[in-house]
Order: structure tokens, then C-alpha cells, then sequence
């Protein structure tokens, strides 16, 4: 009995001792801007406001990196960028009180109420660039700041058209963001020293270079005044009979997770193993 319990320990340890080995590149993207709407999305000490879209993670996985296109109005340019913050949220009811009544239509297939991790340029946490990619593009439509309002007064159509340098901001984790497989909100948020930072739609449903994805929501978005509640920026927001549901343009990269034992830990197999080898000859000595 002494062996058997030796090798099940053994085997035990094993297991136990196994290290994730981050090996395998992860990508994943909405695609391409498409021009139909641009929302305000800015950090807290510029009056918070922030946009959400989602992506899904089927194997543990570790973000290095991000990159997603918006547009720079009021005369600012890559220059005027003082701040960067990058959120991650889970989907309702995670992290969330379910006990009050929202002051939004649904909050069916919203981000949380609170951030799940986050990473912010002003505490060092990560870098950033920004390049131009059109110095005069103008999405279709917008939802901005001062626009975004509770039930029953939601739904205004939007901003209207909006038009600003269109640029690519990329980000690099000083930490990388590592999450277990789940259903997450990206959220980007940019602040300028002057003008205002608006994040542009990508198409939904999903197409080429894009990585489609099930089930894939539709943007959010809320302000200081509607927090911890959140709004569907088309369905709640835009409106119209169908009212439209947008992606915004951004993508991820870093590496998913497999585990291989750690060197102590084939000993301890090997332990094992000899252990079951001698219980079995000793066994069959008897038996002669």
C-alpha cells in the first residue's frame, strides 16, 4: 500500500507542477474602419466617458498589445495626446450589482459595472503611438459627449456627422493582461490636451481582415452621469426601425497558454513509475 500511495503522490505532484508555457500567437481584430459612426471614448480627468466592444478568448491568453483607429477633432493632432487607458470588462452580471434597477433599457449582453483589469499610460503601465492615416475623414454619424442620456430619453439619433484626422493608436503592455477563456469589452480611452478623441465603428457583422467571432455584441457606451449603467450605442441610442448595431475598429495580440512540467516534476514521475515497476515484480514473486 506504501508504493501505491508513493506513486499516486508522485503522479499528484505531477500534475500540480505543471508551469504555463505562453508559446502559441494570439491575433485577433474587427477589421477595418467603416465609416458609419465615431463615439467619444475618454479617461476620467477629461469628464469619463467610455465605448465598449467585445471580444472572446477560448483558451487562456496573455494581451501584449492592442491597436484601434478613432478620429482627432477640434484641431488636435497625434501631438495633443497626453493619455492613454486600456480597460478590460467581463459581461453582465460579472462584476455588477444585479439588486438595483438600471437606468437603461437592458443591461442583457452589457460590460460590467466595474473594470475587470486595466492598464493606463499616466501610471507607466503602458506605451503608446499614434499615426495618421487620412488627415480628413469623416464618419457618418456619432455619439458625444452630452448625448448619451437615461431611459426614457435615450434614444437621440445620434451627434450627426463628425469629421477629424483619422488615426491608428498602438499600444504595448509594460504587464501583459492575462485572462482565463471568457467573454470580454474592450475599452480604449484617449485624452488630449485639446479636442476631443472619438473611436470609429468597424463593420458588424464582421468581415475580412476581421476575425469573426459567436456570439459577436454590438458597442456600448455610457458617461460619468450614467455609470455603472451602460447604453447600446444603435439600439439604444441611434435608433431607427431596424435601428443599426455597430463593432468598433480595434484588435488584440499577444500568445495563448499551454503548460509542459516543470523539471523537478519528471522526477517525481519517474518515482512513480519505478515505484509501480517494483510493486509489479514484487507481486509477481509472491505469486511463485
Amino acid at each position: 500500500m506504501s508504493l501505491v500511495r508513493s506513486t499516486s503522490l508522485a503522479l499528484a505532484a505531477f500534475a500540480l507542477c505543471s508551469t504555463p508555457v505562453w508559446a502559441d500567437p494570439f491575433a485577433f481584430s474587427t477589421g477595418n474602419v467603416d465609416g458609419k459612426l465615431a463615439s467619444t471614448s475618454r479617461p476620467s480627468n477629461s469628464g469619463e466617458t467610455e465605448t465598449a466592444d467585445d471580444f472572446v478568448l477560448t483558451n487562456t491568453t496573455r494581451i501584449t498589445s492592442a491597436s484601434f483607429t478613432g478620429l482627432l477633432t477640434g484641431g488636435a493632432t497625434p501631438a495633443d495626446i497626453s493619455q492613454v487607458v486600456a480597460g478590460i470588462y467581463r459581461v453582465f452580471p460579472n462584476d455588477s450589482n444585479t439588486a438595483r434597477t438600471p437606468n437603461v433599457p437592458t443591461r442583457v449582453n452589457s460590460p460590467a459595472d466595474v473594470e475587470f483589469a486595466g492598464r493606463d499610460s499616466v501610471a507607466a503601465e503602458l506605451s503608446f503611438s499614434a499615426t495618421v492615416l487620412s488627415p480628413n475623414f469623416t464618419a457618418l454619424n456619432s455619439v458625444q459627449a452630452g448625448g448619451i442620456h437615461p431611459k426614457p430619453n435615450q434614444t437621440t439619433g445620434g451627434n450627426g456627422p463628425v469629421t477629424g484626422i483619422e488615426v491608428l493608436i498602438n499600444v504595448s503592455f509594460a504587464t501583459s493582461i492575462d485572462l482565463s477563456p471568457d467573454h470580454y469589452f474592450f475599452v480604449p480611452q484617449v485624452g488630449v490636451g485639446r479636442g476631443e478623441f472619438l473611436w470609429l465603428s468597424a463593420p458588424k457583422p464582421i468581415v475580412a481582415p476581421g476575425i469573426p467571432f459567436t456570439p459577436d455584441l454590438q458597442s456600448w457606451i455610457r458617461d460619468a452621469g450614467l455609470d455603472p449603467d451602460w447604453l447600446r450605442i444603435g439600439t439604444d441610442i441611434v435608433g431607427g426601425a431596424p435601428a443599426p448595431t455597430f463593432n468598433a475598429a480595434f484588435s488584440l495580440a499577444g500568445e495563448t497558454v499551454s503548460s509542459v512540467p516543470e523539471p523537478a516534476s519528471y522526477a517525481l514521475m519517474m518515482l512513480g513509475l519505478a515505484a509501480l515497476g517494483t510493486a509489479a515484480r514484487t507481486r509477481r514473486l509472491r505469486a511463485v
